[in-house]
């Protein structure tokens, strides 16, 4: 399964090539009303995938385009790993926000918790 960290989404989000991904919030609507990356797009399958509950996310993939890459967001990015695991055997090509919501915005605010986290990253 694939991730992505926050920089390289950041990259990709900048990059003149039109290399952006579809950026999928899967969290429940008020958390995605609170604060999202700019150009996400909710589909507020959050708790469902959390329980267990597939077909939630089954059942709306014509939200989801197929021409382009995924990068899935949640909360921490442990939810959105099942996402990208359902996308992927969807055919679709997927991806983890490693960190979720909570590290892309350690990324932007530059706080030493994503640091410590982005170097553990790169050891592994």
């Amino acid at each position: 399964m694939s991730r992505i960290r926050p920089t390289e989404l950041d990259d990709r989000l900048d990059s003149p090539s039109g290399d952006a991904p579809f950026l999928l919030d899967i969290r429940p609507e008020p958390a995605f009303e609170s604060g999202a990356i700019e150009g996400s797009h909710n589909v507020p399958v959050y708790d469902e995938l959390r329980q267990g509950d597939e077909s939630a996310l089954r059942d709306r993939l014509d939200d989801v385009p197929t021409g382009s890459d995924v990068v899935v967001v949640c909360k921490m990015g442990i939810v959105a790993k099942q996402a990208t695991s359902v996308l992927e055997d969807e055919g679709y090509e997927a991806a983890t926000l490693r960190g979720g919501m909570s590290g892309w915005r350690g990324y932007q605010n530059g706080s030493l918790g994503y640091r410590l986290r982005s170097l553990y990253w790169r050891l592994r």
